[in-house]
């Protein structure tokens, strides 16, 4: 025992030794290489005493990360994580600085630019060392990954020997996607999974509510409820804000909602982790989720540690900080690219969005793995981690882009560094790889036809509207049948003065959905009075040919469907009498109906055409991949289970709603033969 723990000293040091040696040269080379970087006096030195600088440097520059880079990072976790990125290489650079200021000699010196380049090349350089040292070593892999999570369990009970499991929700990728990667070898991890000669998981698609975004199924999936979210951000007459799922205020009030909903924590309320989640789902140990955001820091409150816990390794921060630098660089190239080949459809994507797109591609994507890494190493039982890269970078350069394929390449590589850590873990893990919804192609609204909702809604409403939407088709034809409606034979002067903005409407967006609120009116319009208010409004909305149908409430059916010429087909009429929801698919109706249910619904929900041929739907937001309402692969998202795991559904069809696939998920916990996750039945029977 004594040898073989000596043996294992003896092997630490070496490596410390081996990345302080190559540290060394990799300075006395950058020396040689960059005018501003001295590693000699004026006068000049001999070679022995440049190495001996050198070495200096390097083992003071070493020490002086390993003891200080962690405590500016915590005290910069008040700087948003942007910024903490973009402040990586200056910060590596003070530290160089301050390396060879302590000197004893006073040999030494480098211009701040200078300082910043030597000292991120020297960080990855010892980070790509002593990580292929450790590699060789596989005890001394093992061990450096244990360390790696001794922060996160710290003196917790005992780990059990029963089955793990590991939830990452791969945001926006769809079923259908998700196979074409895998069949073009975008994916070889998940290709290996699923097709290889002895298949380890099974691909199975589901279909989302009509609210097809990450905080209705996500909340569903991770509480078991998500009643009362009929899109991403809706208005609520009775408290007169905008909720809006990925704002914290709002979040965390919906979680609460669920909470008191189904009277249960949520799925990983036992020894849970929840990392880069819109929502906790009960889970004690909790980074980057949206929903604590707001709270005052405290030990149970630690949103933001899963940044301090992976930036304060000075190689993380600056292996980061250069992918971050790289992927701006990347998506400038391929918007200029996209601009001077006139590629259609397109938004803009100028001003912040590169900073943000490598945000959520790079930084977002290192630190959750990180954590999950960290939760497996710790022994937790349940980790649900959300990787949003593809669903930002699908949003402005589409779907099945050549961008996005790139991000997939890249999430795939991710999945097979948590498979080989699982190899490690003080307990087995089963790994399951989700979906919360997909995204469907398009063009938006408004480059097809020139205008806004919001400017056809006002435009049927007989609101002024911006002098762009007047001057197109749609908008002329939308004045026209209000002139019509009103018996107005001409334009009125004054129709430019600006109405009572209490009675205006509130148009807002989610993907293809659109919902219309009237503020001043406590209680939800039917089709009745909105009719008597603005006669022209539904007929000029539901003939529109970007929309595809309107829900609205009705006093004499309960709730219609609107389409064109005039079609109105009652809600409970809509099995047998589909109308202008047969191009959307099965479940529409019965999406629609329980839509129709909630106490918030908009007093009119507005649902973009869909072409069945080729999947695409019209965004009312500047989108080209979109989601949030009805209409093509959007509502097609994807589990992939074990086979070890009980089939989703028994009878082979697809899950219906992310509360359903919350009820999966929980019965995959219990299978694990470990502490098993209660399963409310009030719930079930809810949910049903």
């Amino acid at each position: 025992m004594l040898g073989r723990r000596w043996r294992r000293v003896a092997s630490q040091v070496g490596r410390s030794v081996a990345v302080w040696a190559v540290s060394t040269l990799t300075m006395l080379v950058l020396a040689g290489i960059l005018p501003d970087f001295q590693l000699q006096s004026p006068d000049g030195d001999s070679a022995t005493r440049i190495a001996v600088t050198a070495a200096f440097g390097a083992g003071a520059f070493g020490v002086l990360s390993a003891l200080v880079w962690p405590l500016l990072v915590r005290l910069l976790l008040l700087v948003p994580a942007l910024v903490l990125g973009l402040l990586v290489f200056f910060l590596n650079g003070a530290l160089l600085l301050v390396a060879l200021r302590l000197n004893p000699a006073e040999r030494g010196g480098a211009a701040w630019e200078t300082a910043v380049v030597v000292a991120a090349v020297m960080s990855a350089v010892a980070s790509a060392t002593g990580a292929a040292l450790a590699v060789r070593d596989d005890d001394a892999y093992r061990r450096r990954l244990y360390r790696l999570a001794d922060r996160r369990r710290g003196s917790g009970p005992p780990i059990p020997s029963t089955p793990g499991t590991v939830f990452i929700q791969l945001d926006g990728v769809g079923h259908d996607v998700l196979r074409r990667a895998i069949d073009k070898g975008l994916m070889p991890t998940l290709a290996r999974w699923t097709d290889g000669d002895r298949p380890t998981h099974r691909l199975t698609r589901w279909r989302t509510d009509w609210s097809s975004q990450t905080g209705a199924s996500q909340l569903g999936i991770l509480h078991g409820s998500n009643h009362d979210v009929p899109a991403f951000r809706w208005y609520e007459k009775d408290s007169r804000e905008v909720m809006v799922c990925n704002r914290p205020t709002s979040a965390a009030e919906l979680q609460r909602r669920a909470v008191e909903a189904t009277g249960d924590r949520g799925l990983l309320a036992h020894d849970g982790a929840s990392r880069g989640n819109l929502f906790s789902g009960g889970a004690g140990e909790q980074a980057l989720v949206l929903s604590i955001a707001t709270r005052r820091r405290s030990r149970e409150n630690r949103s933001r540690s899963g940044y301090f816990a992976y930036f304060s390794d000075p190689a993380n921060a600056v292996r980061t900080a250069l992918s971050f630098v790289a992927e701006v660089g990347r998506e400038i190239g391929q918007s200029t690219r996209a601009r001077l080949r006139k590629t259609r459809p397109r938004v803009s994507r100028g001003g912040l969005y590169p900073f943000v797109r490598a945000f959520a591609t790079v930084v977002e994507r290192d630190v959750v793995v990180a954590a999950v890494m960290g939760d497996m190493l710790a022994g937790r039982t349940a980790v649900y981690a959300d990787l949003v890269a593809y669903d930002e970078v699908a949003h402005h350069s589409g779907p099945v882009s050549r961008d996005a394929e790139k991000v997939l390449e890249r999430l795939d590589r991710s999945l097979g560094l948590i498979e080989k850590v699982a190899e490690h873990a003080p307990r087995p893990y089963r790994i399951v790889v989700l979906s919360d919804h997909g995204q469907s192609p398009g063009e938006t609204f408004r480059s097809r036809y020139g205008l806004t909702l919001a400017d056809l809604v006002r435009a049927g409403c007989g609101l002024p509207v911006p002098r762009r939407a007047r001057r197109t088709r749609s908008g002329a034809e939308a004045r026209t049948a209000v002139r019509a409606a009103l018996r107005i034979p001409v334009e009125e002067r004054d129709e430019r003065q600006r109405a009572d903005r209490r009675s205006e409407p509130i148009v807002l967006a989610s993907g293809n959905l659109g919902l219309v609120s009237f503020p001043d009116v406590p209680h939800r319009m039917t089709k009745e009075e909105i009719d008597a208010r603005h006669p022209a409004l539904l007929t000029t909305l539901a003939n529109h040919p970007g929309i595809g149908f309107l829900l609205v409430r009705s006093e004499r059916h309960g709730g219609v469907v609107l389409g064109p010429f005039g079609t109105e087909i009652p809600l409970d009429r809509l099995d047998e009498e589909p109308g202008p929801l047969a191009a959307f698919g099965p479940g529409a109706a019965d999406a629609v109906r329980r839509t129709h249910s909630f106490p918030h619904t908009a007093d009119i929900m507005v649902n973009s055409m869909h072409d069945p041929a080729d999947g695409e739907v019209l965004a009312f937001e500047e989108q080209i991949g979109s989601h949030g309402g009805l209409g093509g692969e959007q509502g097609r998202p994807f589990l992939l289970s074990p086979i070890a795991l009980s089939a989703p559904a028994a009878d082979g069809t697809e899950p219906v709603g992310a509360e359903q696939v919350h009820r999966v998920l929980r019965r995959w916990l219990g299978e694990s033969d470990g502490p098993r996750v209660p399963v409310d039945t009030g719930t079930e029977e809810r949910a049903a």
